[in-house]
């Protein structure tokens, strides 16, 4: 099986900036300001108004460790992902991630409409021994109905230097019952960036994340 996309268990979050998080009032959803997260909020919120989340493949019986913190990276505040990914025997799905829903009233809408972007934009950094290291992006929309549901696009960073990816909605594939059958629509309730499938040490850092469109 592939990793699930949903727990919030399995891996562990700590709050390195403190603070509280403001009224809803206070924020402005991602779909209006294009951003998801710019890091201006005290961890673990988003500056959009949710809450990014650490999550490993513990929760379906895997054995990768994660912990997601905020940090200084190389002159820049950020999340942090560390951990390792480790792949069961017989299984391919071995993942940790940060992932965040990306609504700010879920209980009046959990999807936010994106069709007005291009694709999904990152400010990432990473460590490891290879010329580049390669990771996902993960989507869930209304067609997600199971926890190992998603659209993926994957991106390749060069460790030891900040980059900005950009993955354009094209770039995302179905996995899992629903998304392998049913085209992609960026209705989105939920954002997460993944190491998966591959055995290896990751330290992942996101500076900003959001949307953008092609000028």
């Amino acid at each position: 099986a592939m990793g699930l996309d949903e727990s919030p268990s399995g891996g562990s979050q700590k709050d390195t900036t403190g603070g509280t998080k403001k009224s809803k009032a206070a924020y402005v959803p991602c779909t209006t300001s294009g951003v998801i997260d710019d890091m201006t909020d005290p961890f673990p919120f988003t500056s959009s108004g949710s809450q990014w989340l650490g999550i490993t493949d513990r929760v379906m019986g895997g054995s990768s460790n994660g912990s997601l913190t905020r940090e200084t990276v190389d002159g820049k505040l950020a999340n942090v992902l560390r951990g390792n990914v480790s792949l069961v025997s017989g299984s391919n799905g071995g993942f940790i991630q940060m992932a965040t829903d990306l609504s700010l009233d879920p209980s009046e809408d959990a999807f936010v409409d994106a069709e007005k972007f291009d694709g999904v934009e990152l400010e990432v950094y990473c460590e490891g021994t290879g010329v580049a290291e390669t990771f996902n992006v993960h989507l869930r929309n209304p067609a997600c109905d199971r926890q190992n549901s998603s659209y993926r696009g994957t991106f390749e960073v060069r460790p030891g230097q900040w980059a900005t990816v950009r993955l354009p909605w094209d770039a995302f594939e179905g996995y899992g019952p629903g998304p392998e059958v049913t085209p992609f629509v960026p209705i989105l309730r939920r954002l997460g960036v993944v190491s998966i499938g591959e055995v290896k040490d990751v330290v992942l850092a996101v500076g900003k994340v959001g949307f953008y469109n092609v000028i």
